[in-house]
């Protein structure tokens, strides 16, 4: 992946975030992560009443969390190019949706001694997650080094 341009490097990171989000549903979908995450919800909400914590059925659930995937995968084109609001924007992104998200389930399965739903791709989530950060934080210095040779060369 030497060869490849920052440009080309985040765009390949972003579409595999997204495909690795994909897989993380895809997990949780047929693991009932909702079986899990609902009586959370219910018990949080006892002790914090405060906290606007949603609850899903399954069918909702799903149609939100499927729109959000082609929505990231309709960003794609964008992350091919040089616009670097996506690179912002890619950073939170990362954090909570797949380092948090990530880290959660593997923390919670350790802490539960059991496996929770969603477990099984976070590994492949966090691996996009931190890929997705690195690749924001490349610098087109190719680029930058070719705009200051010409720049040099025309007084």
């Amino acid at each position: 992946m030497e060869n490849l341009t920052p440009n080309r490097r985040f765009g390949i990171a972003w579409v595999t975030f997204a495909l690795a989000v994909a897989v993380h549903v895809t997990d949780e979908a047929m693991h009932d992560f909702l079986s899990t995450y609902n009586p959370s919800v219910r018990a949080i909400r006892a002790r914090l009443s405060f906290l606007p914590l949603p609850m899903f059925s399954f069918r909702i659930w799903l149609a939100l969390l499927t729109a959000g995937i082609f929505f990231l995968l309709c960003l794609s084109p964008f992350a091919f190019r040089r616009d670097s609001w996506l690179r912002t924007v890619s950073r939170p992104l990362a954090i909570l949706v797949g380092v948090l998200n990530a880290t959660l389930h593997v923390g919670s399965s350790v802490y539960f001694h059991r496996w929770i739903p969603g477990v099984y791709s976070s590994p492949f989530l966090l691996f996009a997650a931190i890929y997705l950060l690195a690749s924001s934080r490349a610098r087109d210095s190719i680029v930058e080094s070719r705009l200051c040779i010409q720049r040099r060369g025309n007084p």
